[in-house]
């Protein structure tokens, strides 16, 4: 009775929260007192979309609910559809993430396309006396990808506005975030990426923000190396 009682308290503080009366809500004490897993599912669902409204939840989760019920004349059954998440049409849907893509269907070619990134990079420092070894870690606080961006797309960053040495995770935000806003002013994010996961060397998120620079660059040294045709 207790546990029920703290349950009842805590739903009513997650409604108000949410804004639901009790009859608009999609579960009750009474479901998720007795652990009914589609009452526990929109609670979830419903949680993550007010506490964390940047979790990209998949759309269109749809559950079929088979309910059955004793009649005098037997065991009587009725299907119906619940719709987890938003509904919407491919339209809607954002481009797919081509590194999402790649470590979910291909992981084996990771790899190969952190190698080319390396290379390429390399190429690109090698003028400040640079060089990457370890493309998952050397980014993680903001310096070596600053200094990139600065020679490939033309910027001066004064040593005051960032830090070349830096001692703290305050100071390597610090670093990531101004580079991912040089990035976005640039059009060169093509998905979000957060800087907290470039700090924490998200491998991931480490080749979004580089695989941007990687294309506008290669396929500049592309046009400028094809032969232009003779004036007319």
């Amino acid at each position: 009775a207790s546990q029920k009682h703290k349950l009842t308290v805590v739903l009513e503080a997650v409604n108000r929260s949410l804004q639901l009366e009790e009859r608009q809500a999609k579960w009750s004490v009474e479901t998720i007192f007795n652990k009914d897993l589609l009452s526990t599912l929109h609670l979830l669902v419903a949680l993550a979309k007010r506490f964390q409204p940047n979790l990209s939840l998949p759309t269109n989760v749809q559950v079929e609910v088979i309910t059955i019920e004793s009649t005098k004349s037997g065991l009587k059954s009725e299907k119906s559809v619940e719709q987890l998440t938003e509904y919407s049409t491919d339209k809607d849907q954002p481009p797919k993430d081509v590194f999402d893509e790649l470590f979910k269907l291909a992981p084996e070619k990771v790899n190969a396309v952190k190698e080319a990134i390396v290379n390429f990079v390399n190429q690109k420092l090698d003028r400040l006396g640079l060089s990457v070894q370890n493309l998952d870690t050397q980014f993680a606080d903001g310096v070596i990808l600053l200094l990139l961006i600065g020679q490939l797309e033309g910027f001066f960053l004064h040593l005051k506005e960032f830090y070349l040495t830096p001692n703290s995770p305050a100071e390597m935000l610090h670093n990531v975030t101004l580079a991912l806003e040089l990035l976005k002013d640039e059009g060169l994010l093509s998905c979000p990426v957060s800087p907290e996961d470039i700090v924490n060397k998200d491998a991931k998120s480490t080749l979004r923000v580089l695989y941007g620079l990687f294309c506008k660059h290669t396929q500049k040294a592309h046009r400028d190396s094809t032969p232009r045709g003779a004036p007319n």
